[in-house]
């Protein structure tokens, strides 16, 4: 592991997983007490989106500040590009785990986001004794094909912005239907959460060969449920949200979660779809009274 590059807010730590790949996490609050908070992002998203509410935590929004590791899958943010362009969820698990260990997070609250959730969802079947508690942002058990053709129809094949402007006036055409809620703050927030500056343009946040994940979905079969590995979470407290114009996580699933699971809260965020951005105070407020009750 190098040494740390700092930032004001956070250290940017770098890891080598078993097969010679560079991830990186950031990590808020390094040394301090309770329980370590683990941020895990969707398929195409990276840790940046989670500084909002890593912030908070670290400072002591949830009662003790908080340790809190949030990570750039391979091919995402700062850590290197898988060399085949091959991104599995197996891969993602195991350096999700070097990562834990390099770190020494034996035991966290893991906030996971859409392909994060799913991350999670396997832990509570392979370590369960990484999860203190678990937040699930918008995915459970059953995913919904619309949302998953609506994620292919853009991951990797969305053209490139002239500036960040441009960035903001594309983000909000794409995703005007699902966040019906946002101001222009949010919006200038969610660009510069998708795309960087690099090599004098304005580009993702993650490599376009991501779409081949995507692709290899057969859509129009029953897709695959994920029944067994939620109920892997029942030693811990799950705290489930979801989008109110979700096309991913549907409110009928959202209710069987709640049924099938006895340490289960829900909280449905008002003019977000897929997913909430964890970035207005309430919803920050409402995961750092969970994480203080999880301890």
């Amino acid at each position: 592991m190098s040494e740390p590059e700092r930032d004001s807010a956070f250290e940017s730590r770098f890891v080598t997983a078993p097969d010679g790949v560079r991830l990186h996490a950031s990590v808020y609050g390094a040394g301090r007490a309770g329980a370590p908070v683990l941020c895990l992002p969707g398929l195409a998203r990276t840790s940046a989106d989670f500084d909002p509410l890593a912030r908070a935590l670290s400072e002591g929004a949830a009662g003790a500040p908080r340790r809190v590791v949030a990570l750039d899958y391979r091919g995402r943010g700062l850590s290197d590009l898988d060399p085949d362009g091959r991104y599995e969820m197996a891969t993602e698990n195991a350096d999700i785990l070097a990562v834990c260990d390099a770190l020494e997070v034996a035991e966290a609250i893991v906030v996971g986001t859409s392909r994060g959730g799913l991350h999670a969802m396997l832990f509570g079947a392979t370590r369960p004794t990484l999860l203190r508690g678990v937040v699930l942002n918008d995915v459970g058990p059953r995913l919904e094909a619309a949302g998953l053709m609506r994620i292919r129809g853009y991951v990797g094949k969305l053209p490139a912005p002239r500036d960040m402007a441009d960035a903001v006036d594309l983000l909000r055409t794409l995703m005007q239907a699902q966040f019906s809620a946002l101001g222009e703050a949010d919006w200038r927030l969610f660009a510069e959460t998708t795309f960087q500056e690099r090599d004098g343009g304005i580009v993702p946040r993650y490599d376009p060969r991501l779409a081949k994940t995507l692709e290899a979905l057969d859509l129009d079969s029953p897709l695959p449920e994920f029944w067994p590995q939620f109920e892997a979470l029942a030693h811990a407290p799950v705290l489930a949200i979801r989008g109110e114009r979700s096309d991913l996580l549907s409110d009928a699933t959202l209710r069987e979660m709640a049924a099938r699971h006895p340490r289960l809260t829900t909280l449905t965020v008002a003019g977000q779809g897929h997913a909430p951005l964890l970035a207005d105070a309430p919803t920050i407020a409402r995961i750092a009274e969970f994480v203080r009750a999880a301890g």
